[in-house]
């Protein structure tokens, strides 16, 4: 007779406990360390399973470090069409003038730097007046800065500088050059005026002054003195130089200062030092309380191009009496001034007067 068997021993309908035969055949942990031990379970526990997080997942900080602020020059030829040695005066006791052009039409632009700027400091400006009028531009390296090359390089009067305006704008365009607008910052500004009032060049159309006003000016040369000691005596390199300039305040353009605090190399090695820039109305213009920049100062080789200290004796003949020569100048006068507080006695009774009033912007 056979050999029957209950479902209840058998287990089939999973009333009773599981026997030995229900088990699939899993290899022994020992014998396969791949496969995880599996923990042990109440009976009736089921394995716990965390729900997903419906919310997306949160991106990573990609906010990057803002880019460090570069410092390298740039070249004058972005700026100008063409840069030339203008020769004045006798063969044997001959003048050089480094100048910059641009433009072939309509009317001439004479731009005169501040002391201790060059022409380049015209760089940024040029591009901008170019995009917006038709017009040449001439910027030149005053005696004793820049690239320029003279005898007495030491002579800051206005007297000579005025002359060497005429005779370099005569040089390039001759006798009878295109109608002259004469444009001048601080230093170059009171040359403008003087340039202006002497009439050395007749074309002259209009004329042009930047942050220079008698008072405020005359106010400011009792510290000048002061400030030039304060600065960097030498700097390591031209990127230390701009650097410098910009973050002290004494050039608040940086694009402007990349392209004028710098010249290249090769003359370095020739003439043993480099040209750096300093703007005397740097003193009247930065705000009180401004905190000093201190950049290490290094045993460079890159120092000043003039010592403005030496040309003390100039800094009275510069600014005195240009107020009046200003106003007194028969011409289309432009004054721009970075704010109407700096206007000086003269200045604000000529603005007042009908007769003799002027454009004034700031």
């Amino acid at each position: 007779m056979a050999e029957v068997r209950s479902e209840v021993e058998t287990g089939s309908l999973g009333l009773g406990a599981p026997q030995p035969a229900d088990y699939p055949q899993l290899p022994h942990p020992a014998a396969d360390p791949t496969v995880p031990v599996a923990e042990p379970q109440l009976p009736g526990e089921h394995p716990l399973k965390v729900p997903e997080d419906p919310r997306p997942e949160a991106e990573p900080d990609t906010c990057p470090l803002p880019p460090r602020r570069i410092y390298s020059a740039v070249s004058w030829r972005q700026y100008f069409d063409q840069s030339e040695d203008i020769s004045v005066g006798p063969s044997e006791t001959r003048d050089v003038f480094r100048v910059y052009r641009n433009g072939s039409d309509g009317p001439l632009l004479v731009l005169l730097h501040g002391g201790g700027h060059s022409a380049l400091s015209w760089a940024v400006f040029t591009t901008a007046i170019a995009n917006r009028v038709t017009c040449r531009v001439l910027a030149m390296d005053l005696r004793g800065h820049g690239s320029t090359q003279v005898r007495q390089s030491d002579d800051l009067s206005t007297q000579t500088m005025s002359r060497d305006v005429a005779n370099v704008v005569r040089a390039c365009y001759g006798e009878a050059p295109p109608p002259i607008v004469l444009v001048g910052h601080s230093m170059g500004g009171a040359i403008a005026v003087h340039t202006a009032s002497s009439m050395l060049l007749p074309t002259t159309v209009g004329l042009v002054v930047i942050d220079v006003v008698e008072g405020s000016a005359m106010e400011m040369l009792h510290s000048m003195q002061n400030f030039l000691k304060g600065r960097p005596k030498s700097f390591e390199s031209i990127d230390h130089a701009i650097e410098w300039s910009v973050k002290s305040g004494q050039i608040r353009n940086r694009e402007s200062a990349r392209v004028s605090m710098a010249i290249p190399v090769s003359d370095v090695a020739v003439e043993g030092n480099e040209e750096i820039y300093v703007d005397p109305s740097y003193v009247s213009d930065k705000p009180d309380g401004t905190p000093e920049v201190s950049i290490p100062e290094p045993e460079g080789v890159y120092s000043w191009r003039i010592d403005l200290s030496k040309a003390e004796k100039y800094w009275d003949g510069w600014f005195r009496g240009i107020s009046n020569l200003f106003l007194g100048c028969n011409l289309p006068k432009l004054l721009l001034l970075a704010g109407v507080d700096r206007l000086d006695r003269d200045l604000t009774i000529g603005q007042m007067q009908g007769s003799s009033s002027y454009p004034f912007t700031r």
